[in-house]
């Protein structure tokens, strides 16, 4: 079981920059701190924990990936599994006579050290030939020793302390297996189990923190064929449509990764994508936040105070290469990341532009909101009519109860995609109705959730 299978591609290579935005989602949050409230809650993707810990807490011990390939004559399959492992770090400061004791900050020069939990990428590999996986279940076992490390740490020449690192065992098993799938074309349904078989047992109370020294975290599958392809899972032809919705993805989501048009690629993953999933241009690098928008992370990360810098720096190195880039990151990248116009075209064309979707309010003539009107109890209303307001409780939200009983103005009668009307309002006394107004976002009702002002 060895070759690569389209790993030295450019359909692999682009695979592989999502799975790694993957594999550190969440890895350590802004302000990059391991003192952050943010980061004391770690490890809430693709968590593999020990199966008998898992059992009583509720976490998964196995993924399961169903998808649904072409190969061709002589193809072959590449699987590669990839995780992080946990390394706890503990910190000691020198004591003299080649004593340490254990602590919980220790401050060098340049960043300031405290006990972290370093997340270490494993990759399981196989490439297999197609035409085994037809005639048996290819199984592959893998053993993670435990193991410690240590580093000395010095401050103007002389030992001020050290790291000690520790990993624990990390056990599991890959299972693959494919069954022909009918139909006029050569598919074949693929199954790949990935399980943790740690045979640990935790004793009753075991913390989370525990099971996770010994879990498979982030764990998410790359697999590759070197000429054939795979469906989409998400929007497989026609013709294997019944057997794309037969499949059972467990804890994972299977999307195509290589560029748009390829399907030779397949990711596996613990958070839902899309087909062909990018990273921007615009990223100027790994930020680990993707709850943030980009510039206001660079900013906020810049602004922080060079106590809080050396904080981070001494977190984990990652944290510091994102305080560095954004203490090196030049005007023209910041502007870059403001914004992007991803398409343009002309307004002032007079001709028919056929790009338009159907449900378009302005491509549709017989469509008007600002004309519109809508009978309630016997009354047209529209833009300019006054109504107070009902909220329904079957599909408002507790916003919208607080409105109850309060008068407001209609601007635009709207009509959804189901045929649905809805009235867009702004409150009476709202001191940012202009602003609203201004910027066309309103309060949308539908007819029976209003009454009809008398004299309106």
């Amino acid at each position: 079981m060895t070759g690569t299978a389209r790993e030295s591609g450019a359909g692999f290579a682009h695979a592989r920059q999502i799975a790694d935005a993957v594999l550190f989602e969440g890895y350590v949050l802004y302000p990059y701190r391991a003192s952050a409230a943010k980061n004391r809650l770690r490890w809430q993707f693709g968590v593999l924990a020990p199966p008998r810990y898992g059992a009583d807490s509720g976490e998964h011990s196995h993924q399961r990936t169903e998808c649904v390939m072409e190969p061709r004559p002589g193809d072959r399959l590449a699987v590669e599994l990839r995780f992080l492992r946990l390394q706890r770090r503990t910190v000691q400061q020198a004591c003299g006579n080649g004593a340490f004791r254990t602590v919980e900050e220790l401050e060098l020069a340049d960043r300031v050290l405290v006990p972290w939990d370093e997340g270490i990428e494993e990759r399981i590999e196989l490439s297999i030939p197609t035409e085994e996986l037809t005639e048996r279940e290819v199984v592959r076992e893998f053993d993670l020793a435990a193991g410690e490390e240590m580093e000395l740490l010095t401050r103007d020449g002389a030992v001020a302390g050290r790291l000690l690192r520790r990993r624990e065992q990390a056990r599991g098993r890959l299972r693959i297996t494919v069954r022909d799938v009918p139909g006029p074309y050569r598919a074949q349904r693929l199954t790949v189990l990935v399980e943790n078989t740690s045979p640990w047992a935790p004793p009753p109370g075991t913390r989370r923190e525990a099971a996770l020294a010994r879990a498979l975290v982030s764990a998410h599958l790359l697999l590759g064929l070197e000429r054939g392809s795979f469906l989409s899972p998400t929007d497989p032809p026609q013709w294997a449509a019944q057997e794309v919705r037969a499949c059972r993805n467990e804890h994972t989501w299977p999307v195509l990764a290589g560029p748009p048009g390829s399907a030779g690629v397949l990711l596996s993953s613990p958070i839902i994508l899309e087909d062909h999933p990018h990273i921007a241009p615009e990223s100027p690098g790994a930020l680990y936040d993707a709850t943030e928008i980009d510039e206001i992370l660079a900013l906020r990360t810049a602004a922080l105070t060079e106590r809080e810098k050396r904080e981070a720096r001494g977190t984990d190195e990652r944290a510091g290469a994102v305080i560095d880039l954004a203490d090196s990151m030049p005007p023209e990248i910041l502007e870059r990341l403001h914004g992007a116009v991803r398409g343009l075209r002309e307004l002032t064309d007079p001709a028919p532009r056929a790009e338009h979707p159907w449900w378009d309010p302005g491509n549709d003539p017989q469509v008007d909101p600002a004309r519109d009107r809508v009978m309630i109890d016997g009354r047209p209303v529209g833009a300019g009519s006054r109504v107070r307001l009902r909220p329904g409780r079957r599909r408002t939200d507790a916003q919208d109860l607080f409105l109850h009983g309060r008068t407001a103005l209609v601007e635009a009668v709207l009509q959804d995609v189901d045929g649905s009307v809805h009235l867009a309002v702004t409150v009476d006394d709202d001191p940012g109705a202009d602003l609203w107004r201004a910027q066309g976002r309103y309060r949308y009702f539908q007819p029976d959730e209003v009454t009809v002002l008398e004299g309106a």
